[in-house]
């Protein structure tokens, strides 16, 4: 091979050139091989880097780099993010209500009825929310993809309902103006305060004489209610005299905080008190109402005896259970809500006792269920679930309709509350000065459990707002 334009010359097969030509054409083809063998690695290098390269770039999560495929959030997680939705709505709607009470007590239905409204929507969108969750606890819908929608639609409708409450919040510090109007507002909460004081002793009397007259079941759901309220009334006292001195400091928005803190308590004690009283005035209806219910749930079961024999299981537990009511009533003090509670259930299962005397009786009950347990989640929803305000939200809007079924619902409600308080606990419990009424503060969510002081009380609003008059630090 030659590199030059001249014709070639045959090369003579021997001798020194020969040999040396040899040598030389030798060489280059070693050259030649040698590079195209390294060119040969580098390509099957660099095609094994590029595979590595896009395999890690279709499954690696690090930032920058979008993956065609991401992980979803598994659905427990949505859950449970749901969950937490759907108590701090419920929270937000019960503290609104509290704190508008006390501004219609000073500037009238008139005056509050722009916030009572955006209060309705915010409930109207929380009660909505409330059905999606019963329906995805009773596994509707089944499909995943479905059942995400559902979870999305539950936190959707619950911060719809705190942007409502998130809006009107500073219209409705416009209304109160406590900055201006410190003395009337304290004076309106003192006035509460005193009158649930005076009320205090009365009413603990009033659950005494229930606890004689009555056995223990009859008084079960307002155990330890009175000292509750006081623990409460501890609070509140400790706290607006903490705003009183506050105001004559000139320290405006620790005599603000300070006077929401007692007002949150008060709301309480309120409840707590309301609740002794009106299981005293259920207890009396429903005695006067048990003899006139055994002779209505007889004419059901004797029109029922004529008119299915499929429905002889449950003539006959009817008839049992109108026969214990009726050696209770003549065997000593007896439960006559539980026993008007046993005689609706009884008569429902012949399908009967929606009218009467006997509708009478499954409204009372009905109610009677529905409130306590209503009353039991305000005063320690710091501790309530998601769970138990589900099957409580139920209870309420089958009140109107069907108050026996409301009854069962809100029963349920009040067990599950209750093993939420008991598993949750307090961690304020035990470790506050005795005289403080903290503990129950945190528990009944009056303050957020979120500083060693138990945190800022909470206002009118949504999730942005409810904070905004927190206690500064001390």
């Amino acid at each position: 091979m030659t590199i030059n334009a001249e014709a070639p010359v045959a090369a003579a097969r021997g001798g020194p050139v020969a040999a040396e030509r040899e040598a030389e054409g030798s060489a280059s083809a070693t050259d030649l091989v040698l590079p195209l063998a390294a060119v040969g690695g580098v390509g099957i290098l660099a095609g094994y880097g590029y595979l590595r390269r896009t395999r890690r770039a279709r499954t690696r999560t690090t930032p920058g780099v979008i993956s065609p495929h991401p992980p979803m959030t598994p659905l427990p997680v949505l859950e449970r993010q749901a969950g937490a939705a759907l108590v701090q709505a419920d929270d937000c709607v019960r503290t609104s209500r509290d704190e508008l009470a006390f501004a219609e007590a000073r500037f009238g239905a008139e005056a509050v009825e722009p916030f009572a409204g955006a209060l309705r929507e915010a409930e109207r969108e929380l009660s909505a929310a409330f059905a999606i969750r019963l329906r995805y606890d009773g596994g509707v819908p089944e499909e995943e993809a479905a059942r995400r929608h559902a979870l999305a639609g539950i936190v959707g409708r619950c911060a719809e309902a705190g942007r409502r409450l998130d809006a009107e919040a500073p219209g409705f510090d416009q209304l109160r103006a406590l900055e201006r109007g410190m003395a009337e507002a304290q004076e309106v909460a003192e006035g509460r305060f005193r009158e649930l004081a005076g009320r205090t002793g009365a009413v603990e009397a009033t659950l005494a004489d229930l606890t004689t007259r009555y056995p223990a079941s009859a008084t079960a759901t307002v155990v330890g209610y009175g000292e509750q309220a006081k623990d409460r009334l501890v609070f509140a006292t400790t706290h607006l005299n903490q705003s009183r001195q506050a105001a004559d400091l000139g320290d405006t928005a620790r005599a603000i905080g300070d006077l929401r803190a007692a007002e949150g308590a008060i709301s309480q004690a309120d409840i707590l008190l309301n609740g002794i009283e009106r299981l005293a005035d259920s207890l009396t209806a429903a005695a006067g109402l048990v003899p006139a219910a055994l002779t209505g749930a007889e004419a059901e079961i004797a029109r029922a005896t004529a008119k299915a024999a499929e429905l002889r299981s449950h003539l006959t537990h009817a008839d049992t259970v109108l026969a214990t009511v009726r050696l209770e009533m003549t065997s000593g003090p007896y439960d006559p809500l539980d026993a008007l509670r046993r005689i609706v259930r009884a008569v429902r299962a012949l399908g009967g006792g929606r009218d009467g005397v006997l509708g009478a009786a499954a409204l009372l009950t009905g109610r009677h269920d529905v409130d306590p347990a209503d009353d039991f989640v305000t005063t320690h929803r710091g501790a309530v679930s998601a769970g138990a305000r589900t099957l409580l939200a139920e209870a309420q809007r089958l009140t109107g309709t069907d108050p026996g079924a409301a009854g069962e619902q809100a029963l349920k409600s009040r067990e599950l509350a209750e093993q939420d308080v008991r598993v949750h606990g307090n961690p304020h419990a035990g470790t506050d000065e005795p005289t403080s009424g903290m503990s129950g503060a945190v528990l009944g969510g009056i303050v957020l459990n979120e500083t060693p002081d138990g945190g800022p009380p909470l206002s009118f609003g949504g999730p942005e707002t409810r904070r905004r008059r927190g206690l500064p630090p001390t």
